[in-house]
């Protein structure tokens, strides 16, 4: 894109990346958990400190949260059996290797989540194949926007920087969606989450624009995200269940998992790998 279209997009494309996706999305989530309480119920709920608004949430989360839940594993298996990456653990290549196996799991993984959950509660099965149809729709998007991104950059494809920007800003919106939805695993306060999200979209897009072939070096952080998204989502699934998992524990899984990668990958760079 021009140095103009560019500016536009580092700027005023924060506004519809951080307070439109981030900001709306879990509400929409709320809503939809809660539709008793109306959209303008919901609102007034996420930002409410009323204990018995925590406790009705805290109640009809089990569809939520395995909604969430079967999203991210899915996320994580198409990383692990589809995606190119550098192998940061013993195992990987050999599943790698096995790419046409991915949707055979997920499909009997999807089973027996919702054989399981129809036997506590039809709400937690519809919820899981929900999740499940929102992992296969964001992936479409994700499959047709590398696509285009591919014709963009080797120029097959002539594309103004007015359809560039929009392109832009409906995969950030859809890339967004994996943040929304494991932001849940950590609270269900949305002003947090609208926080955390916000404040994330902010500093990794200046970090990339600012620093994108330093980054690029660490080849296993997105090893680091994606055990730590399957283990995110592994909690979710439980929670649903009844397993009350202490709050503290995805924080600090998070960071072990994401901060080991983090070490092997600097390991590697300091060695010149």
């Amino acid at each position: 894109m021009g140095q103009k279209a560019r500016r536009w997009f580092l700027t005023w494309g924060i506004f519809s990346a951080v307070f439109l996706m981030r900001g709306l999305l879990p509400l929409v989530i709320v809503w939809a958990t809660l539709p008793e309480l109306g959209i303008i119920g919901a609102v007034t709920a996420t930002f409410s400190n009323d204990p018995h608004i925590a406790e009705i949430i805290e109640k009809a989360s089990p569809p939520l949260l395995i909604a969430g839940g079967t999203f991210l594993v899915f996320l994580f298996f198409n990383w692990l059996f589809a995606e190119p990456k550098s192998y940061g653990l013993r195992g990987e290549r050999f599943f790698h290797r096995q790419g046409a196996w991915f949707f055979a799991v997920v499909s009997i993984l999807l089973a027996f989540i919702v054989w399981f959950s129809l036997k506590q509660n039809s709400m937690m099965a519809f919820g899981a194949v929900l999740g499940s149809t929102a992992f296969f729709i964001t992936h479409g998007f994700k499959q047709f926007a590398e696509q285009e991104e591919r014709e963009m950059v080797s120029g097959e494809k002539g594309v103004s920087d007015i359809s560039k920007l929009l392109y832009l800003e409906v995969i950030d919106a859809t890339f967004s969606i994996d943040g929304v939805i494991g932001a849940f695993a950590f609270t269900f306060a949305v002003p947090l989450i609208f926080l955390g999200n916000g404040l994330g979209a902010i500093v990794l897009r200046n970090i990339t624009i600012s620093n994108i072939e330093r980054v690029k070096k660490y080849k296993y952080l997105k090893n680091g995200a994606m055990y730590s998204i399957f283990i995110l989502g592994i909690i979710m699934i439980l929670d649903s269940f009844g397993f009350h998992i202490p709050p503290f524990t995805s924080p600090i899984i998070t960071f072990g998992v994401v901060g080991y990668f983090f070490f092997k990958s600097y390991v590697e760079v300091k060695k010149g790998v």
